[in-house]
């Protein structure tokens, strides 16, 4: 590992430069690594697997003919790289569970029957670990336990491999039965594009992830958005300015330059108003949000989140509700106002001014 200093923290790491591909694929050579689900995280890990050398097939129920369709058009074979779970589980090697939290209990007595001993069971999401008394997965004792998390979804995870920039991955080991259960571990996350990968447990990627998507990634930032558009259409400001000044300049510029080179740089650039005020706003807000994320994360530790997922999953009708709650977001004002906004961003007058750049370059260098 290579030993790098997060802001006076020094952590252990692995980097592609130590833990190279070529590396990856002798610590797989023998593998057949099957992946179980083929939904969110499945389409982009088992793809960026198989773009990497590795030998990989996918275990799809077919009655979810959606995804079964999806990795049809995506060129795996059915009968020969394509199968249903059972058959993909039992010539795995490695089996990879990356269909849902709430779907791993319900095919765990079937995935089980498979993980004969030596073989390696992964997961990329400490769920149905840590709450093994709510999920009943509780692996036996001959089989490694591994884990790598992606910090980014499914499409991210893709993306940034055909990029080439990698999306870095938590990893962990909760069982070794073989002796190669780091190997196998670290050469999976190296397979699936990580960008680097960074040592955890399986209890505490599960608790971080959980508090993350509920707090900043998602529930906080998507709450957060709706009050102040909400507050700058009760005082008048069209649908526009309120989603531009909301949204649209977060999104298209500052995410970007904090991306670049971090909060402080973004604030260093942007102008001596904005600077000033957000200095002086951000630590209310901080003690405003502070009680919430500390009862958001005793809700995660306690298993209250874990069975709030479970059970509302095993609803008959959840698909439906879940649908009606996202159109509900989508059909609101906010967004379709949105959506308007993104249809007006001039995309192909960009790409025209992007080949006109290359032109002008490829003429200047003859």
């Amino acid at each position: 590992m290579a030993t790098i200093d997060f802001g006076g923290v020094k952590e252990n790491v692995v980097t592609r430069k130590e833990y190279p591909l070529s590396k990856a694929r002798k610590a797989l050579a023998k593998e057949v690594i099957a992946v179980i689900g083929y939904g969110v995280q499945g389409p982009a890990q088992s793809l960026n697997l198989k773009d990497n050398g590795f030998n990989v097939i996918v275990g799809q129920a077919k009655a979810f003919k959606k995804d079964w369709n999806r990795a049809v058009r995506d060129g795996w074979v059915p009968g020969k790289t394509l199968f249903d779970i059972p058959e993909a589980a039992d010539r795995g090697t490695i089996i990879q569970m990356l269909v849902s939290d709430a779907a791993q209990r319900m095919i765990w007595p079937t995935v089980k029957k498979y993980l004969k001993p030596g073989k390696a069971l992964y997961f990329s999401h400490g769920f149905s670990i840590v709450y093994k008394d709510q999920t009943k997965v509780i692996p036996p004792k001959d089989v490694d336990v591994i884990m790598v998390a992606p910090k980014g979804s499914g499409t991210s995870v893709r993306r940034n491999f055909l990029s080439g920039a990698g999306i870095n991955s938590s990893f962990a080991v909760f069982q070794d039965a073989t002796g190669r259960a780091y190997d196998r571990c670290v050469a999976l996350g190296i397979g699936v594009g990580s960008g680097y990968l960074f040592p955890t447990t399986f209890q505490k990627e599960v608790f971080s992830d959980l508090t993350g998507e509920r707090g900043v990634l998602m529930g906080a930032l998507a709450g957060i958005m709706e009050a102040q558009y909400e507050v700058l259409r009760k005082n008048g400001h069209s649908p526009s300015e309120a989603f531009n000044e909301t949204v649209e300049e977060l999104t298209q510029s500052l995410i970007r330059l904090v991306d670049e080179n971090g909060m402080d740089w973004m604030y260093s650039n942007c102008s001596a108003t904005a600077q000033r005020g957000a200095l002086d706003w951000k630590p209310k807000f901080k003690k405003a949000a502070l009680p919430v994320f500390t009862e958001l994360y005793r809700s995660v530790k306690s298993g209250k989140e874990t069975g709030r997922v479970l059970s509302t999953g095993r609803k008959p009708n959840y698909k439906a509700m879940l649908d009606g709650e996202l159109a509900a977001m989508g059909g609101s004002e906010m967004w379709q106002a949105g959506e308007a906004v993104r249809s007006l961003r001039p995309r192909e007058k960009a790409k025209e001014i992007t080949k006109d750049t290359k032109g002008v370059a490829g003429r200047k260098s003859n």
